[in-house]
Order: C-alpha cells, then structure tokens, then sequence
C-alpha cells in the first residue's frame, strides 16, 4: 500500500516535471506589435480585452500596444516591416493600396463606418440641404472632401455651395464657437457624446444613408509579404475571443479597459464605450469582399483612385 508520505513525494515530483516541462513553453512567447491608430479608446476595446484576459497569452503571444506619435504613420510603417499589424481605416487602405504599398487587410475592429456630417440641434441646418451657403469643418483632406460632396450630391449641392474650413481636428470646439456651421469626419461615438457632456445637443447625418457606400470603419492591416506569418492567425483569433466576451459581459469588459491603463476612466470614454459596443466586428477575420469592391468603386467614381486594384491584392480572410 501506499504511504501518505509516499503519495505527497510523488505529487511534488509530478509537480516539479510539469513546471519543468511548462516553463519552455511560457518561454516560447513570440512578441508582436500591433501599432494603433490613435491613442488608446474604446474603438480599441476588443484589442484592450484580448490583452487584459491573457488571450493573445494562450495564443502563445506577447502583444505590445503601440500609440502612434502620427496617425497616419502605422500602415506605412508595417509596409517597411516595422511592425507586423496596424490598426487602420478601410478607405485608408483602398488609397494606400492604389499608391502600391505592400498592405492588406487580415481583419476588422468596427464593422460600421464612424464618420458623420455634425451639426448643432438647435442651429439652423436640420438636412443636408441647409447646408447650402454655411461653412463646414473638416480634419483630413480629400476623402472627407469626397464624402460631403456625394451628401450634397443627394441635395442637389455641390462643394461649391458651401465653405470649407481645416479646423485642424478640433471638429467639437470649431463647431461650439461658431466658426463653423457643420463639421464632416465627427465620430457618433465621440463627438455626440463630447458635445452633450459640454451642454449642448448635436444632430449627425450618417454617411452611409446618404449615399456613401458602407465600409469598415476600423481594420488590421498587415505587409502584404508576410500573410504566412502564423502569427496573425493567432491574434485574429484572441481579438475575436475578446469581441465574444464584450458582448457577453460589457461591463466587465468595461472595467478592463478603464483599468488598463490611467486616464481612460472618464465620462466620454464611458458613453463612447457604449455606443461603439454594437460596432465591433463579431468575425473580425471575416471579409466581405463585395463591401470592399462596391467602396472602391465609389473611390473611382470620386476621382480618388485611378483604377479599382482586385480586392484579393489588399484584403484577405486568413485560415
């Protein structure tokens, strides 16, 4: 029979040769960077929960999040090889892809687009239409550009029935200080919630219903020579299970970014959390590829891109 003392000795030895037989593994970490777009929010939060319950860890991964000094330097920098993924934008990618840089698309964060045409609730414009003779806002040149003339377009406008302003991404401060009567490229998650935190009522009209074709607002590109890389399987495959428990548990999902890291536990952080909940990609490996060819279409038709690259040579769905 055996002893107690016996059985414990074995215990501990089992103990001691999985720890040994473990610790190689544990070792075997692979580091990967994912540069983001913009400094860390609530667009971000599948990335956020994959990281803070350790599911890009079980994929054998050690994920650094990198905030971008310059936002519009994450794709390019995967082109060079710098970095394996970056979080970018759908149109982003179709202009990118045009000019020839090595980038695709393996995955989606926000399955919807952002953008709106954002006014003031009790100002004058309540339709595209009254937009006729007003001043409008703008960040980011060219596709905004594109965006607000196909709106206008629908109202029988054009680009030269109003005034565009570079208010320099301060969207919410131009538009509450009157230097602008609408801004184009607002967020709905964001700015609808800055502009009630500050006491005042916006209105959006949303691109997509008024005859923008709907696009990924948030995806993960990667360098378009590197797709084999087993390592991009494998964090498509935590971000999606940090989207299941989101959606499952959004409060808790919710502490887990505020917590991450100081400064994201605010009012606007909070309400942009919760309307940015039911955007995010369910299958962020998926791919919908007639979404990208109509959008690429659109980009021809705007005179942003020459010609329409195949979708298979900037957008992927990994096995």
């Amino acid at each position: 029979m055996f002893t107690a003392k016996l059985i414990r000795g074995v215990l501990a030895a089992l103990a001691i040769g999985a720890s040994i037989l473990l610790a190689p593994l544990a070792a075997r970490a692979e580091p990967l960077t994912i540069l983001l777009d913009w400094f860390i929010n609530p667009d971000h939060g599948p990335l956020i929960v994959a990281l803070e319950k350790g599911y890009f860890a079980q994929e054998g991964l050690e994920v650094t999040l990198v905030e971008p000094a310059d936002p519009s330097a994450p794709p390019k920098l995967v082109a060079a090889g710098q970095a394996a993924l970056a979080v970018s934008y759908q149109p982003q990618l179709h202009l990118l892809a045009a000019e020839g840089l090595p980038l695709t698309r393996v995955g989606t964060l926000v399955a919807t687009p952002l953008n709106t045409l954002l006014v003031l609730d009790d100002g004058p414009i309540h339709s595209v239409a009254d937009l006729k003779g007003s001043k409008v806002g703008f960040s980011v040149g060219g596709f905004e550009d594109a965006i607000l003339a196909t709106m206008l377009a629908r109202h029988n406008l054009t680009l030269d029935d109003v005034t565009l302003i570079n208010v320099n991404f301060s969207l919410s401060p131009a538009l509450l200080s009157g230097q602008v009567d609408a801004v184009i490229g607002a967020f709905r998650n964001f700015e609808l919630n800055q502009l009630e935190i500050e006491g005042h009522k916006g209105r959006a009209f949303y691109v997509e219903e008024e005859g923008v074709p709907p696009y990924d607002e948030l995806i993960l590109v990667a360098n378009s020579a590197r797709l084999d890389d087993p390592r991009l399987a494998k964090a498509l495959r935590a971000i999606e299970r940090g989207v299941q428990y989101l959606v499952n548990h959004p409060d808790d999902a919710w502490k887990l970014f505020a917590g991450h890291k100081p400064g994201l536990d605010d009012e606007l952080n909070r309400r942009a959390w919760r309307d940015t909940l039911p955007r995010f990609a369910l299958r962020p490996a998926a791919l919908d590829r007639g979404r990208y060819r109509r959008f690429a279409k659109f980009l021809v038709a705007q005179g942003l891109i020459e010609t329409a690259p195949e979708v298979a040579s900037y957008a992927v769905e990994l096995e």
